[in-house]
């Protein structure tokens, strides 16, 4: 039986528990547990919640609206912190299996994070991703989405620790990021399913997302 996504990501924490010092690995773990204590925003999307458009660059700098993504059937929207990330290059690379399958049902899928429009190539290239990455800088749609959380000043430490300037990364004067989220947005932008957790290392299973997919009626060919 394949390995899941979840048992994946605890494989990926075991090893950063062996590999990472302990106090670094404390203070992850500490901002975790805060914003679980925060939980999902309460302004964050949820389904029955109809989006407002948007506009976003892709890795090319073509833009792409919420409008296009929907045109032909449901989309599925994944947001993720940065290539830097290796939960998030996961959760990529576990889409990417599946994408004959979401194409299949006539949807499309396309990943959001805050990093410049070279950072989001670089992460396409690297994944082997044939489906788009869109660049969110200075994160209006992430907001938008309620998705947008601070780093504490231990936490800008440890990532600074491993050479990680995220508002270097993400061309914006500011240390935040999204909360890790999915979401199917059908035809008339509606939100149909939405997986948002604050501890960033567990992600929606792309199986689980399929599974709303094939049960929306037939699209538009």
């Amino acid at each position: 039986m394949p390995v899941t996504i979840h048992e994946q990501s605890q494989q990926l924490q075991a090893a950063a528990a062996d590999h990472l010092p302990s106090e670094v690995v404390a203070v992850f773990d500490q901002s975790i547990q805060d914003l679980l204590a925060e939980g999902v925003p309460a302004d964050a999307v949820k389904v029955g919640d109809t989006l407002e458009s948007f506009t976003l660059t892709d890795a090319t700098g073509a833009t792409v609206t919420l409008g296009q993504l929907i045109e032909r059937g449901p989309a599925v929207i994944v947001f993720y912190r940065g290539g830097w990330c290796p939960y998030c290059n996961l959760e990529l690379r576990a889409f990417q299996q599946i994408l004959p399958d979401i194409k299949a049902a006539r949807a499309s899928l396309v990943a959001i994070s805050p990093e410049k429009p070279d950072d989001t190539l670089t992460t396409a290239q690297k994944n082997s991703l044939s489906f788009e990455v869109l660049s969110d800088v200075g994160q209006k749609v992430g907001r938008a989405f309620g998705l947008v959380y601070q780093f504490s000043d231990e936490l800008k430490s440890a990532y600074g620790g491993f050479g990680l300037d995220i508002p270097a990364k993400n061309g914006a004067d500011e240390w935040a990021l999204p909360i890790s989220a999915t979401y199917v947005i059908d035809r008339d932008g509606m939100i149909i399913y939405a997986y948002t957790d604050p501890d960033y290392r567990d992600r929606a299973d792309p199986l689980d997302v399929l599974k709303v997919l094939k049960q929306q009626p037939a699209a538009v060919v």
